[in-house]
């Protein structure tokens, strides 16, 4: 066992390992954890002294790319079927080679007292009359009906708008969707495009948005797009700090307000970002982002999978800090979190941790840095600096 072991690590590193090997990699890191740990830390010591050194210049490059095989850009089962398992295996790695290099005690795992439940679809429809409708309590099929539209829940969790017959929609009242802590939602919006709302959101659109001048949606919180072409009537998002103006491309937009910023990410076409206050404007390019503060605009080339792992069902984090790590568990878990050490804040930490698992899950994958504890008291998340 120990010499397939060490034999499809070298296959792994030399990138010659096939699909099957692959395959066969990732069941024997879910059930020889153990076996995988040590053969990593025989096949380090057979070729280095310098521990540290090793592990950060020659090792760490190899779990890196574990963690970027086969990342999916789709659906959540894919997630979980491929990508988290490879991830969680690199995590193992990781952990692992560090406690056999230092010599540490090896800790027992976490088991904390209390547990909370992931997000899941829910969400409010606010119509233009003013009547809410708990989206997550309501019959799949047509929910309400508005200005020419029916407007339907579907089976996975969507809101479709789909015109009624063939009468021309012309209303401008307003429909919001918003969604709470521990919520999520999808909506097809009456002019065809897809929006992903992720948790403590709200998109803002007039009915008539499919044959307005502009079609405009404000956004409060975060939100993936997929905007149906349209090149005489541009789709506009605003937020709080900026403006977006598309003609049909897919882009991501992180907005809320307890960040310091705000994101816009594009994958596909391009998008022009105007700041509100100075009246700068950039036209990003796909893999760009630009950072939006209150006093200005920055745009750099970035890994969008992370922007959007959030809408893919996973936590994505590329040498994040710990407090910003937090704040998206705390929307995602509807907690609070308070930090018994303020200086737990400024750890950093890189991983991909899927949002499908109870919190306790996420927060073991945290504590593996060896710089961080946490406790869970009710809804509350404690943060301890070891």
């Amino acid at each position: 066992m120990e010499e397939r072991i060490h034999y499809l690590l070298q296959q792994f590193t030399a990138k010659t390992l096939s699909q099957a090997e692959r395959e066969e990699l990732l069941i024997l890191a879910e059930n020889s954890t153990s076996l995988l740990s040590d053969e990593i830390v025989k096949m380090i010591i057979a070729e280095e002294e310098h521990t540290v050194n090793v592990v950060e210049e020659k090792w760490n490059p190899v779990l890196n790319k574990i963690l970027a095989v086969d990342k999916p850009t789709r659906s959540p089962k894919r997630i979980l079927m491929k990508s988290l398992k490879w991830a969680a295996a690199a995590v193992v790695f990781i952990v692992f080679s560090f406690t056999a290099y230092l010599s540490l005690h090896k800790k027992k795992e976490h088991v904390f007292a209390t547990d909370v439940a992931p997000g899941k679809n829910k969400a409010i429809l606010t119509l233009a009359d003013g009547k809410k409708i708990s989206l997550s309590d309501a019959m799949n099929g047509d929910v309400a009906k508005e200005a020419g539209f029916s407007i339907t829940k579907t089976a996975d969790g969507q809101l479709v708008y789909n015109v009624a017959g063939s009468e021309n929609v012309k209303d401008t009242r307003l429909n919001t969707i918003s969604t709470p802590n521990g919520g999520e939602w999808q909506v097809k919006l009456p002019d065809g495009s897809m929006v992903w709302l992720n948790a403590a959101s709200s998109i803002q659109y007039s009915l008539n948005m499919g044959t307005a001048k502009q079609r405009l949606v404000k956004l409060d919180g975060e939100a993936y797009f997929e905007v149906a072409k349209n090149a005489a009537h541009p789709f506009i998002v605003e937020t709080d700090k900026q403006s977006v103006e598309v003609l049909g491309t897919h882009f991501n937009i992180n907005s809320y307000k307890d960040e310091r910023v705000t994101k816009t990410t594009l994958l596909e076409g391009s998008v022009r970002v105007s700041h509100k206050n100075t009246n700068e404007s950039e036209v990003l390019k796909p893999g760009e982002q630009s950072l939006v503060s209150v006093s200005g605009m920055d745009v750099k080339e970035v890994n969008v999978d992370e922007s959007i792992a959030w809408k893919n069902g996973y936590f994505m984090f590329d040498n994040e800090r710990q407090e910003s790590i937090l704040r998206k568990v705390a929307r995602w878990y509807n907690v609070e979190v308070e930090y018994a050490d303020v200086d737990a804040k400024n750890v950093m930490y890189y991983g991909t941790v899927s949002r499908f698992e109870k919190i306790s899950k996420v927060l073991t994958k945290l504590e593996q840095t060896g710089q961080v504890r946490f406790d869970i008291k009710a809804n509350k998340i404690i943060v301890y600096k070891e």
